[in-house]
């Protein structure tokens, strides 16, 4: 796969091929291949990635409903219930739709429910965390209680600590805070910047949650509409090459790339290929297998919604990195 033929597969489900061919199934309005890799699923971070993947893909039929109907009292059903009501309502959020109050009332006490149901499953929480996004005023008292550090907003920690209860250091949960953060009004920045570093700092060795910091750099460029140029400067600075080599260290090694997320190896080879450490970054790459994802290399491009220019740039620094290695 290192020839200049090569061409990089976009799929959310990346290297996992049970999952990918759930979504096969879920595309063609089926859903018991859905229900057979869920309940052979061990362990909570696979669980709610591929909750997320499935619900993605769901949100926009009623093959989840079907499922209902036909195994009313299946708690995995139950959870991708409540998976597919908050989607459809963060949709909404970003659509501005008119429905998206009601909407969000119903995914949120959907959440509710199932957490009744199914009690040690982070993913009801992790949910009610991506509903906090749509709380855009923090009305409610729940998103905006005191942290527990300093140089951190106040925000869902009540909701991250359940999570974090059931499967410490759950990726999504920690990244739907990190967007929470990021959506302030005031200091958005440098607390995205604080809470990345704080979550990092304490998150044992094989979390994703060490690759916040890389998330946040690349926001910050998107953000600022900044250029190719900008972010090769930026990459090659201290603390990013830091961030780099300490999410290099502390998860990549650690990790099974045929069930990382491809976001993360994404973040890692591009963090890692900015800061001229194209050998590191030749370890991801291969790590990937024949899969990408767009983010972050759209950002390195001129039209960051033109998919063939992120493509572009994707396989210029795969090329360059995997050249180091020869």
């Amino acid at each position: 796969m290192a020839g200049s033929d090569f061409r990089p597969v976009y799929h959310p489900a990346g290297r996992d091929d049970d999952l990918r061919a759930a979504v096969q199934d879920l595309r063609t309005g089926r859903w018991l291949s859905m229900a057979r890799l869920l309940e052979r699923t061990e362990g909570w971070g696979l669980w709610t990635q591929r909750t997320q993947v499935l619900a993605a893909v769901a949100a926009g039929s009623d093959v989840v409903l079907a499922w209902r109907a036909e195994q009313p009292t299946s708690p995995a059903a139950a959870v991708m219930h409540t998976r597919v009501s908050v989607e459809r309502a963060v949709r909404a959020h970003r659509a501005g739709h008119p429905r998206t109050h009601e909407l969000w009332q119903e995914a949120w006490q959907s959440c509710r429910n199932t957490a009744a149901i199914s009690p040690a499953d982070p993913v009801p929480w992790i949910c009610l965390l991506a509903l906090a996004l749509l709380d855009g005023h923090r009305q409610m008292e729940e998103h905006r209680l005191p942290p527990p550090g300093p140089m951190l907003p106040p925000g869902p920690w009540g909701i991250l600590a359940q999570a974090d209860e059931r499967d410490p250091y759950n990726r999504e949960a920690y990244h739907r805070m990190l967007q929470f953060v990021q959506t302030s009004t005031a200091g958005a920045r440098s607390e995205a910047v604080n809470f990345a570093r704080w979550a990092a700092g304490t998150a044992p060795h094989g979390s994703a949650v060490h690759l916040l910091p890389l998330y946040v750099h690349v926001e910050r460029y998107r953000r600022e509409g900044g250029h190719e140029r900008a972010l090769d400067l930026h990459w090659v600075a201290e603390d990013a090459i830091r961030d780099a080599v300490h999410a290099l260290d502390a998860w990549f090694a650690y990790a099974d790339p045929a069930y990382a997320s491809p976001l993360d190896l994404n973040h890692l080879a591009h963090a890692l290929y900015g800061a001229h450490r194209f050998g590191d970054a030749a370890r991801v790459f291969e790590a990937m297998g024949g899969y990408w994802s767009i983010a972050p290399w759209a950002q390195r491009t001129r039209d960051p919604a033109d998919q063939a220019l992120a493509e572009e740039v994707f396989l210029r620094a795969r090329s360059r990195s995997l050249d180091d290695r020869s």
